[in-house]
């Protein structure tokens, strides 16, 4: 298991890693905001530990940028106690939040819980609907007899949500709440994913299924060419 430790005190980000690397973890490190979402995106981490206080570009702006486009932990490590800090982090989509300073066994303590809400995935099943097959527990999806598309945990409840609802429009407001929960997602985080979708879809098997965009309703899933 990978994790991506991000944090600009090199001395505390080799305890950090020290830490890990004794659980077994694999370790990658970053020192700023920008070299932390390359490194998410070259190095496809299982886990983030992320500092707020980042050069470049601050932590919570990284959570947000990443939590929009895949559902990996992400745990904010931050010198910040206020309340509307701790709570701003949470409706980014961080998974937990630590003040400084705290014990390497605090830090593992939280990561083993975080990992363990986060392996609480859907049941092994398959969802269809005309020539699409969803593969839930393989992140999947196959259209007709084409090869499978890859799909992040994100797109893959997004994709779940629709299917569910098969036939009829689904409104942003029930996608954010399968997608995100309640109490996270907005609406440009709902365009900017249906349009990753989209585009997967469309780009492995043109003219057959497509994510219609109902005006001041919501989206619907649409079978073109069911042959």
């Amino acid at each position: 298991m990978k994790v991506l430790i991000v944090d600009d005190d090199r001395t505390l980000s080799d305890v950090i890693a020290f830490t890990f690397k004794r659980e077994g973890f694999e370790v990658i490190l970053a020192e700023d905001g920008e070299a932390a979402y390359r490194r998410w995106e070259s190095d496809s981490p299982d886990l983030i530990i992320l500092d707020v206080n980042l050069p470049k570009e601050d932590g919570f702006k990284v959570c947000k940028r990443i939590r929009e486009q895949s559902d990996v932990p992400i745990i904010l490590l931050t010198v910040r106690s206020d309340e509307e800090d701790i709570l701003g982090g949470f409706q980014i989509g961080a998974d937990d939040y630590i003040t400084k300073p705290f014990s390497p066994r605090q830090l593992i303590a939280r990561v083993k819980a975080v990992l363990r809400r986060s392996k609480k995935k859907s049941p092994a099943t398959i969802r269809q609907f005309g020539i699409i097959s969803l593969f839930l527990n393989r992140h999947e999806l196959k259209i007709g007899d084409q090869k499978p598309i890859q799909l992040s945990g994100l797109e893959l409840r997004m994709m779940d949500c629709l299917m569910i609802n098969a036939g009829q429009i689904v409104t942003a407001e029930i996608i954010i709440d399968h997608v995100w929960g309640p109490n996270g997602g907005d609406m440009d985080m709902v365009r900017q994913l249906i349009h990753r979708l989209r585009v997967k879809i469309e780009r492995e098997n043109p003219n057959q299924v497509t994510i219609n965009n109902v005006p001041g309703l919501g989206y619907e899933l649409v079978l073109i060419n069911e042959s």
